[in-house]
């Protein structure tokens, strides 16, 4: 956990419209929920669930060229933060990583901030879409709610895993659905047909150099969605 910290502090340090690590700031809220961006690893944020996104499984895809380096790469940090285990669970099969597949992690304790793990495959990287992240919010939503949790911390982990994806859209897109799955659990609890405890905060991971970026598109989308 540390040692993310510590690369995101030498990026920090060294480029130009970068963020601090640590900064934490409120987006704003939706259906009561508070948006919140974070700059932070998923080994080491704070909240009781943690949610890393994960494309199907290719040889050494979180050391590749085009995947951020090592010192800022939250998957990397992930994996040693479970010692070695993130690496072999994908490689064996165990979880392939197809789209929205999940698996649910407990971390040996003291290794994360958070008590539980929660994967979410993107499926092939090849014909990764912006559009499967509103999906891949719906179900970590939904996951998160069935699980008992109030917040929990979303990585999309796209830039770490080498994909070269549009930040603001990104982020905008599993904001909304997370609100779809928010807006469908009110509907059942309005009909006596759940009973899950409410949502009230999501924290959003980012780097230091696509923080505010991010926070545009989330912005973006709670202002769209809070019109409809």
């Amino acid at each position: 956990m540390l040692s993310f910290a510590a690369g995101l502090l030498s990026l920090t340090l060294t480029a130009q419209n970068t963020t601090s690590v640590g900064t934490s700031k409120n987006w704003g809220s939706v259906d009561g929920i508070s948006i919140i961006g974070l700059v932070q690893g998923p080994s080491s944020a704070d909240a009781q669930l943690q949610v890393a996104c994960v494309f199907e499984y290719t040889e050494n895809d979180i050391h590749s060229a085009q995947a951020l380096p090592a010192n800022l790469n939250g998957l990397v940090h992930l994996d040693d933060a479970l010692k070695g285990e993130f690496t072999k669970i994908r490689q064996s099969g165990q979880f392939k990583g197809h789209a929205l597949e999940t698996l649910l992690i407990t971390p040996p304790a003291g290794s994360m901030s958070a008590k539980k793990l929660l994967l979410i495959g993107l499926g092939d990287r090849n014909n990764f879409t912006p559009e499967l992240m509103t999906s891949v919010g719906e179900v970590a939503a939904r996951e998160a709610m069935r699980l008992g949790v109030t917040n929990f911390a979303f990585a999309s982990d796209l830039k770490d895993a080498g994909i070269d994806s549009p930040t603001a859209l990104i982020a905008g897109n599993v904001v909304k659905g997370i609100v779809l799955a928010n807006r469908s659990e009110i509907y059942l609890k309005e009909h006596q047909l759940s009973h899950t405890k409410k949502l009230k905060k999501i924290y959003f991971l980012a780097g230091p150099s696509f923080f505010e970026v991010a926070g545009g598109g989330i912005q973006a989308a709670i202002a769209e969605v809070n019109r409809k």
